[in-house]
């Protein structure tokens, strides 16, 4: 795999920002070394960070990181989207600080990445792979998504402890969720059953959306609240069951990370759903 298949401007800063790192503390210097220092490109690096961590008696760390240079090898957009999704982390979540932090540390970014190898899997129908791979994810990060489950880009997955998410879901580009988001269904219904999030949605920390039911553009999610039914696009909606508030204010909530709610819509806004 070529060091320059892609434009890579944000590892060339993640190795910037891990030599001032090495330097500021001389504790971590094997540690940046190994990750990122060490490493011929972001998907080397990512590779092995994850592999390091998921890895078990049945799938060791050295398997994994084989197997998932493999899946960046043989998909170009999965090279992009685990660039994009970083980028997001950065650009919206303040505790970033970089792509350092995220790139190392924080679970939602490492949740999503090791689902879209997953995914990968699942779609070439190596799916008891896939499935092992998503239990190892879950029991590692807390965080379940089904490998069938389709992801746009730039997504944000803050914190991610808790996070469900149901097989049939589809989550458009530039997307953030919370922690203890559910995508859910709402019983034993088999056949398309979950959630459709299209572009730029925020769902806040602890909300549940249940059902094949649609979460139009740039709509929000309140904290804890319960959508049993459609949103129309660039509506707000808490409660439970959720209702709607208001408009948002953003064209694309998840970009602002505004968890606010503000009442009252603007001018000729419907409040029915």
């Amino acid at each position: 795999m070529s060091d320059k298949s892609l434009d890579d401007g944000i590892w060339e800063s993640l190795q910037q920002e891990a030599e001032r790192s090495a330097e500021s503390e001389r504790l971590l210097g094997a540690f940046l070394q190994e990750t990122v220092l060490g490493q011929k490109s972001l998907e080397a690096a990512l590779s092995f960070t994850l592999a390091s961590k998921l890895s078990d008696d049945i799938l060791p760390s050295i398997t994994l990181r084989d197997l998932f240079l493999e899946i960046l090898e043989a998909e170009s957009n999965l090279r992009e989207d685990v660039r994009i999704d970083l980028q997001a982390v950065k650009d919206r979540d303040p505790a970033a600080n970089g792509y350092l932090s995220p790139f190392l540390f924080f679970k939602g970014y490492h949740a999503l990445s090791s689902y879209r190898f997953a995914h990968y899997l699942w779609y070439e129908d190596r799916r008891t792979l896939a499935l092992y791979l998503q239990s190892l994810i879950s029991n590692v990060f807390g965080v379940d998504i089904h490998p069938a489950a389709h992801f746009g880009k730039g997504i944000l997955i803050d914190h991610g402890t808790g996070l469900v998410v149901g097989e049939t879901t589809v989550v458009g580009d530039n997307v953030s969720l919370m922690q203890n988001v559910t995508l859910g269904g709402t019983g034993k219904e088999r056949g398309d059953r979950h959630p459709k999030v299209r572009d730029g949605v925020l769902i806040a920390a602890g909300a549940k959306v249940l059902g094949n039911i649609k979460i139009g553009e740039g709509a929000k999610i309140g904290a804890g609240s319960v959508v049993l039914k459609d949103v129309k696009a660039h509506c707000t909606v808490v409660g439970v069951p959720a209702k709607t508030v208001g408009a948002c204010k953003e064209s694309a909530p998840a970009l602002g990370m505004n968890q606010q709610i503000e009442n009252g819509g603007s001018s000729g806004f419907d409040p029915a759903i």
